[in-house]
């Protein structure tokens, strides 16, 4: 992947979030959609990092080629207190705690305590997937009907 760390010049669809964000008093640099989250990733202007447990991302499914850092682990989701660190070593070659970095999740939560925990160690363009991979629960309590990274039809496969 060709990857140009921030330092630069952050991706024009991410300025406006960035500011939004600023004004919402976010401690990181806000949230995207999955489909500008698609196209960012695609034209090598962010990385996406999946946040979910190994467990989701085998049995539910994975955005092909994007990097795995648990948040938390296991089937009863026991937080990972390496997160960070094992953030900064996935990142390291791609620009650190200067790269454009998208976190998903299931549905858009958990990727947001990931995102601040990022920031708080200095990510400097760290942004939450909004909706998440899966999608908010429905009436019905089921996901992926009306949100998510699947629910747009972007790419995804499964184990």
């Amino acid at each position: 992947m060709t990857y140009e760390t921030a330092d630069a010049v952050l991706p024009t669809a991410l300025e406006q979030v960035r500011q939004e964000s600023v004004e919402q008093g976010l401690s990181y640099a806000g949230g995207v959609k999955p489909p500008a989250a698609w196209d960012l990733v695609r034209e090598g202007q962010a990385l996406l990092v999946d946040v979910r447990s190994a467990e989701e991302r085998k049995f539910v499914g994975h955005v092909p080629g994007s990097l795995h850092v648990a948040w938390a682990t296991g089937t009863a989701l026991t937080r990972n207190p390496r997160f960070v660190r094992e953030l900064e070593a996935k990142l390291a070659k791609d620009g650190g705690k200067d790269a454009v970095v998208l976190l998903l999740c299931r549905s858009g939560k958990r990727s947001v305590l990931a995102a601040e925990a990022a920031a708080a160690v200095g990510f400097r363009h760290v942004f939450n997937v909004l909706e998440g991979f899966e999608g908010e629960i429905d009436d019905r309590q089921q996901r992926g009907g009306s949100d998510g990274w699947r629910f747009h039809g972007l790419p995804w496969v499964q184990d």
